[in-house]
């Protein structure tokens, strides 16, 4: 590869998300709007400044399409699976049954927005504890922008090791790590570390939204020991078994948390009535409405069997390779730039299983939802097209955002303006490149919409500048992967399910603006601590 490595070439590989960004946060356009004009800028720099051609450009544009589509099954089957229980009233009955357990507002909404997202990052990831995340937060009483902020910072610590360590796998793979080596079980153990320092950052971020210094007083212990419990128990089992090293902390902290609500501190009814986060006015309309005669228990039905199917199915061997077999995806030729950035040509790109899927997950628990409550007569007459029509009407118009966000990254990297981006930092910066680094995995993630996506792009060269600048690679990588889990907060393709899920589609520019004020600051502290542990 011949690219260029200047700052005029590192501007026009920036200009794309620069532009995103402003129109996004100051102008506080939404994705929908905002993402078209990021992908037009995109092309045209493919095009005129890294020497692509328009069959690379309709290659990369159709894998972004195929990515995005797979996307959009997931929003989808979320919000079906939203409408299922707002249909049947199921979120009242989850309101009322959840403030009886957990009477203090607070640990309620740190269960419903930290810990159940934990949970369900832990065995699902790929955007669903933010789309099912946000509809159980306002059914609590959370304001919906808040709703979406919530889960965004709860679900991005698991983002490495959740999805049964799928994210660390690709890091592994990208960077060479043989598992169970020496260098292996160091960047685990460095990643873990990184990640504990932003559990305690989520925890007590929702405290202080919730209500500021008087609210983290009274959060105060519970958020540390389930910060102990989720941070150091994924550092402990990041050196046995890093596929169940999310999963099983995030179990232990659900198990914990509702134990906590019996625990004099917080058994009491507690909350701030002038709490930003929360809607008192939802409060007062719900309490008028009557909830159907329905068990906590059977308002989770479908929650139950979506965390039931995703474990057997993933956890149990045999069950996964056999459903795994069924998979398809679209063939690609080599592509290539006039600077010589080629594309390897591909049998089945980003290859599509549907058993093993978390779409089909959310699929069948909704589909088993619907019927469970319609026998019991929870959804009535007109219930059953009210539910389908209401999901897709709220799934269209995320779609435009979703691909043109997604076909956009897929030219960047296809281009070489992602490789551009990482190798001018770090050519200009030198040693201190490595206050750096987990802004890199953060930008891989902020672009793809996906850690793992990150961690393909950016391990190998990672490793590469950590040996030329003679420091530990393990601690470049760990710092990777990280920022990339971090990074995951502020996707905006993860925020778009967020915000379609809420029914505030169009506010992705309020949301990615409150959370870069926690990202960009954490991101930089990890940095620091990295530059002063390995950079000497």
């Amino acid at each position: 590869m011949n690219i260029p490595i200047n700052l005029f070439m590192w501007i026009m590989a920036f200009l794309p998300i620069i532009v995103l960004l402003i129109l996004m946060i100051k102008f506080n356009w939404g994705a929908t709007e905002a993402a078209p004009v990021g992908l037009i800028i995109t092309i045209v720099t493919g095009l005129v400044f890294f020497k692509a051609n328009i069959r690379l450009i309709a290659a990369e544009s159709a894998k972004g399409v195929w990515n995005a589509l797979i996307i959009l099954i997931i929003v989808w089957t979320a919000i079906l699976m939203y409408q299922v229980g707002d249909e049947a009233k199921a979120f009242l009955v989850i309101r009322n049954g959840m403030r009886k357990l957990l009477p203090n507002e607070l640990l309620l909404v740190l269960a419903m927005g930290w810990i159940f997202e934990s949970f369900l990052q832990g065995i699902t990831g790929f955007g669903v504890p933010v789309a099912v995340g946000a509809p159980l937060l306002i059914g609590i009483g959370v304001k919906p922008l808040w709703a979406v902020i919530i889960p965004l910072l709860g679900q991005a610590w698991g983002n490495t090791y959740g999805t049964l360590g799928a994210a660390w796998d690709s890091l592994a793979m990208s960077a060479g790590l043989s598992a169970g080596s020496e260098e292996y079980l160091a960047t685990a153990l460095w990643t873990a570390a990184f990640l504990w320092f932003w559990v305690a950052i989520g925890g007590f971020a929702t405290c202080w939204f919730y209500g500021k210094g008087k609210a983290i007083k009274k959060g105060f212990p519970a958020v540390v020991l389930m910060a102990v419990i989720q941070g150091g128990g994924e550092l402990l089992l990041s050196q046995v078994n890093t596929t169940i090293c999310c999963f099983v902390p995030a179990c232990i902290s659900l198990i914990v948390i509702l134990l906590l609500g019996r625990v004099k501190m917080y058994s009491e009814e507690w909350s701030i009535e002038d709490s930003p986060i929360m809607n008192r006015e939802f409060e007062g309309k719900a309490s008028g409405i009557e909830a159907p005669d329905m068990s906590l228990i059977q308002a989770f039905v479908p929650y139950f069997l979506l965390s039931a199917l995703t474990l057997i199915v993933l956890l149990v061997k045999p069950v996964n390779a056999v459903l795994g077999q069924i998979s398809f995806g679209l063939s690609f030729p080599e592509t290539s730039t006039g600077y010589g950035h080629v594309n390897a040509a591909v049998e089945s790109f980003s290859p599509f299983t549907p058993f093993t899927h978390a779409s089909m997950f959310l699929f069948i628990s909704a589909i088993v939802g619907l019927f469970y409550y319609k026998r019991h007569g929870w959804i009535g007459d007109g219930g059953v097209k009210r539910i389908f029509v209401k999901s897709v009407s709220m799934t269209m118009p995320s779609g435009i955002a979703v691909i043109g966000l997604v076909i956009m990254s897929k030219i960047m990297d296809g281009t070489g303006q992602t490789v551009v981006l990482a190798n001018g930092i770090a050519n200009v910066l030198g040693k201190i490149y490595v206050i750096l680094a987990p802004f890199v995995g953060l930008l891989g993630t902020f672009m793809t919409g996906s850690n793992m996506s990150s961690n393909i792009l950016f391990g190998g060269f990672q490793v590469t500048t950590a040996n030329l600048l003679n420091v530990d690679p393990s601690a470049i990588l760990g710092a990777q992967s990280a920022g990339g889990a971090i990074g995951s907060a502020v996707s905006p393709s993860k925020i778009i399910l967020g915000t379609t899920t809420a029914s505030i589609l169009g506010r992705e520019g309020e949301v990615l603006k409150r959370i870069l004020a926690l990202t960009v600051p954490t991101t930089i502290v990890i940095g620091a601590i990295l530059f002063v542990l390995v950079a000497f």
